[in-house]
């Protein structure tokens, strides 16, 4: 099994924490982290935007990574939500375990 972290952004809180609970629900994550406060500063339609968002940082299987990103847009409130993966190298080999155990095998 190979984990990894997928990092979302999202608009407010509110939908931080529905994304969250879903996809942990789901199995689709065994963790997700919510980190306020971050600001980002994009270019989008042909314009600079600037805005507060919340960081969630979801733990899972690479084999879920397109599972969850489709249930992520699904859920999202953006027209184009942040939703990238990033692999773990290593780590504490029982918390990689307990990933697996609280994730679908996908």
């Amino acid at each position: 099994m190979n984990a990894c972290f997928v990092y979302v952004t999202c608009g407010d809180k509110d939908e931080a924490q529905s994304i969250a609970a879903a996809l942990v629900t789901e199995r689709l994550a065994a963790c997700a982290n919510l980190i306020p406060g971050m600001t980002s500063v994009y270019r989008w339609q042909g314009k600079i935007e600037q805005g507060e968002e919340i960081v969630l940082i979801l733990k899972t299987r690479e084999s879920l990574v397109e599972k969850l990103t489709e249930r992520v847009q699904a859920l999202h409130s953006y027209d184009c939500p942040c939703v990238v993966a990033l692999p773990i190298a290593g780590g504490n080999p029982a918390f990689l375990d307990w990933i697996a155990a609280e994730t679908e095998s996908g």
